[in-house]
């Protein structure tokens, strides 16, 4: 095989494994979004925002992440995405956490779901302890924009 062949070859490899990463980078979060509102939208919880559906939601999509993940890339996204120090960030990191450590736990995908709604039977309002889901008080829930 020529040098020039090899070379070719060599940025084929490269340039293939590039694009494979920006699928994988592209479709992931629209696979996790998608399994959520699926269930989301099935969900009989009240609360679309600061209620127990939205920490259902937070939990479940966490739970996803940190089985098809890792737990770690969650204290990533409560980093980047819940650090404006409300309340309502304050629940949401609250409920990721528990989401990660149910998806850590997992010995298969099937078991999320049943687990995270189990957790969530037992939330309640403003919970403190660390395996117990957590949500706002009524008056302060928002109607979500699909629910």
């Amino acid at each position: 095989m020529t040098p020039d062949l090899k070379q070719a070859r060599r940025r084929h490899s490269r340039i293939t494994w590039f694009l494979l990463i920006v699928l994988a980078l592209a479709t992931y979060p629209g696979f996790v979004l998608a399994y959520t509102w699926s269930h989301v939208l099935q969900s009989p919880l009240p609360g679309g925002r600061h209620g127990p559906l939205d920490a259902y939601r937070h939990t479940l999509a966490s739970a996803v992440v940190a089985y098809t993940l890792d737990a770690r890339a969650i204290r990533w996204v409560n980093n980047v995405m819940e650090r404006r120090g409300k309340r309502s960030n304050a629940m949401d990191i609250h409920n990721n956490l528990i989401g990660a450590s149910i998806g850590s736990q997992a010995t298969r995908f099937s078991d999320i779901e049943p687990a995270v709604t189990r957790r969530i039977a037992t939330g309640t309002i403003n919970a403190t302890a660390p395996d117990q889901i957590t949500w706002l008080p009524e008056p302060q829930w928002q109607e979500g924009s699909l629910r």
